[in-house]
């Protein structure tokens, strides 16, 4: 089976699966959304929705976090991992929209890459949750996915991104990165599956008998 067969099949199993998607970070707007992704770096989903729910409702404008500055910030965001940094990251950040961009999130990679804490993937998510443009955000998850279901020779998470982008319909992209990282949350779990069990795996890899070990990005 080749790699376009196997994304074929990986696109069918996962639009039946699921229909609808819904994005897991709770945001108010676009800027709410770029803190919250910022946020997610080495945290879940879950955890950034149970303090953000507490901040968002008073604070959802870069001009509020400024005011708040960054030791205030760190309070409000102290129950997620690598905090200080995050919160250094979210003030400055917040400085410069204020300043350069009026107080709005840009709508350019190239711009939202320049920001502290913004890297690819973030910007990316970014551009394809916040304001619709066509992106394919890989994270770690997606990237061990990938190699699972033979999508990727797992050389980094760029070359992942690019060969995913290859394979699949640009018009498909903004759902179904969302759609493998429910569907390996669920089903294609990091030590459960191990690219045995789940349905995509088994047929893509129906004679599979080892448990397939993912490169790390």
């Amino acid at each position: 089976m080749s790699e376009i067969q196997r994304a074929k099949l990986v696109l069918k199993i996962l639009n039946k699966t699921y229909p609808k998607i819904k994005v897991p970070l709770s945001s108010r707007n676009i800027f709410t959304l770029l803190v919250s992704v910022l946020l997610s770096a080495q945290c879940t989903d879950v955890n950034v929705n149970n303090v953000t729910k507490d901040i968002y409702p008073k604070y959802y404008k870069p001009e509020h976090f400024v005011r708040l500055g960054r030791k205030k910030i760190e309070k409000l965001i102290k129950r997620i991992g690598i905090f200080r940094i995050k919160a250094k990251s979210i003030f400055i950040l917040s400085k410069i929209l204020v300043d350069k961009y009026k107080s709005k999130v840009p709508k350019t990679f190239e711009q939202l890459e320049e920001l502290p804490g913004v890297g690819h993937k973030t910007a990316s998510v970014v551009m394809s949750q916040g304001f619709g443009y066509p992106a394919f955000p890989v994270d770690t998850h997606i990237h061990r996915l990938a190699q699972r279901w033979g999508l990727t020779n797992g050389k980094n998470v760029n070359q992942t991104e690019i060969d995913l982008k290859i394979l699949f319909p640009k018009k498909y992209w903004n759902k179904l990165h969302l759609q493998i990282i429910y569907y390996g949350r669920e089903y294609c779990k990091a030590r459960n599956c191990y690219g045995l069990s789940c349905k995509i795996c088994t047929t893509c890899y129906p004679n599979r008998n080892k448990p397939f070990i993912a490169k790390k990005p």
